[in-house]
């Protein structure tokens, strides 16, 4: 422990955050229908196979193994779980509804009683803990059948079946829910849109005209879901979330330094921008003109997005991104759906993410500069190999390490003047990757004993960060 200079506001959400996709199991239980997440195969291979044109979206178990399927079964865990957290002493809890337990084929007229029911459930546990729940309405669980007949987020067609869904679960968790936010990442579809829009892109497609395309659907969506929640649950604040990465210039070179801008812009802030400040940015323009992309808007769309924007800005960070002009010669390094090329002055993770504290308070910085709305880091943390010793104990210093670098630089943001509301670290249990469907990529305070190869007993064990982090809510991050 060591303590820091820095004062964390009073009130502020300290807690954990996790995906109903990755952790609930039950894929077929309580009348809940197919979504993405549970064709999505497992292992390192899980992108490569998604990307590639003509991925159908079917089961195929003599193929792939589906880890998302069980995950660590919150699904009939959760009291347990969730007895762990308040033992850590969380003051909120980033979670997701899983659309298809609501609606189970996305498109009925009304929601399945089983599983409002469940999440009911899970919403009474957390506050007989006094843990406040933050929800993710959409996070990378879209029900299948939109995806296979309607084609996702491509298709207008969505928008109404997804305010239904947001009404549904806003008239029965007014009581119980005063944190929203839209879409998880929604930004990541840039280069990846399979999760969060429900497509990908086939060899024929113009990639960009459908990605912008989908995004102004969720737009339209979104802006639905603020102006709902505004008349329906008055006293609660809803927010979009984004994947957050700075992107930083190779060098000084000004022909690098413009293409990070470039790219910056239309990664980091074309979406905040629509969501905060209720308009197309105006480098989308030559944006569209460049890459040939002519949105369909319908009459209303435009003062729709601009009278309801939302309250606060949620965000992942896990690192920062370096970017050339041109790649030729250099290392490229993988991270968080993205990629970039290697910077000599950051270490890197057990999956080649690359780890840079200073960019989190550069991130909070800029995002606080452009917007002056509330943040908060609903995701960050460390996926890593975690050995159990003979005696039973897990001794993850390194995540230690890498969590209190990153809370000391949401302390510094403070202290610049970033009015930050909380922070919720990813997975605070171990969960299925999303992005390798892996267990072994685990992030937690809590091991799960769960193997890729399937086998494992699901129980729960205490690692070394748990009783840091504990310490570290209970003093308000002054112990570190």
């Amino acid at each position: 422990m060591t303590n820091s200079t820095k004062q964390f506001p009073e009130g502020f959400l300290w807690g954990g955050a996790t995906a109903a996709n990755q952790i609930e199991g039950g894929y077929h239980e309580g009348n809940k229908g197919l979504n993405i997440a549970d064709v999505l195969p497992g292992g390192k291979e899980r992108l490569r196979i998604l990307t590639n044109p003509g991925f159908d979206f079917e089961i195929d178990h003599d193929k792939y193994s589906y880890p998302n399927h069980e995950a660590i079964d919150f699904y009939h865990r959760y009291k347990e779980d969730i007895a762990l957290f308040a033992e850590m002493g969380f003051k909120a809890y980033r979670m997701s509804i899983a659309w298809s337990r609501i609606f189970p084929n996305g498109d009925e007229l009304e929601p399945n009683e089983e599983g409002l029911d469940f999440y009911d459930r899970v919403f009474d546990e957390l506050h007989k803990h006094g843990i406040e729940p933050v929800v993710t309405i959409s996070h990378y669980e879209m029900p299948l059948t939109l995806v296979k007949q309607y084609g996702g987020w491509r298709s207008r067609e969505v928008v109404p079946f997804f305010e239904r869904y947001v009404k549904a679960i806003f008239a029965r968790y007014k009581d119980k829910v005063k944190y929203w936010m839209t879409f998880n990442e929604i930004n990541s579809a840039l280069h990846f849109p399979i999760m969060s829009m429900g497509f990908s892109i086939e060899k024929e497609e113009d990639k960009y005209q459908s990605i912008f395309q989908a995004f102004h659907h969720q737009f339209v969506a979104s802006s639905i879901a603020v102006k709902a929640c505004h008349e329906m649950i008055p006293d609660a604040r809803i927010g979009c979330m984004l994947l957050s990465a700075p992107v930083y210039s190779y060098d000084s070179k000004p022909e690098n330094v413009m293409f990070a801008l470039q790219e910056e812009r239309i990664f980091n802030y074309f979406c905040g921008d629509v969501h905060v400040r209720g308009e197309y940015p105006a480098f989308a323009k030559r944006f569209f003109k460049e890459h040939n992309v002519n949105l369909d808007i319908h009459e209303g769309d435009l003062e729709l997005i601009k009278e309801h924007t939302v309250d606060y800005i949620a965000l992942s960070y896990y690192m920062s991104l370096t970017q050339v002009k041109d790649k030729s010669g250099f290392e490229i390094t993988p991270g968080n759906l993205l990629e970039g090329v290697k910077n000599p002055f950051l270490k890197a993770s057990d999956w080649g993410w690359e780890i840079d504290p200073e960019g989190l308070r550069i991130t909070l910085n800029k995002l606080y500069d452009r917007y002056q709305l509330p943040l908060f880091v609903v995701e960050n943390g460390l996926g890593a190999y975690d050995k159990v010793e003979e005696d039973g104990s897990i001794n993850d210093d390194y995540r230690i390490d890498y969590l209190r670098s990153h809370i000391k630089a949401m302390g510094e943001a403070i202290e610049d003047g970033v009015d930050l509301m909380g922070y919720t670290s990813w997975g605070c249990i171990d969960v299925v990757s999303a992005s390798t469907g892996e267990f072994s990529k685990r992030y937690g305070f809590i091991y799960v004993d769960k193997q890729d190869d399937g086998s494992g007993t699901l129980n729960r064990k205490k690692k070394k960060s748990f009783d840091w982090y504990k310490e570290v809510i209970a003093s308000n991050g002054e112990k570190l």
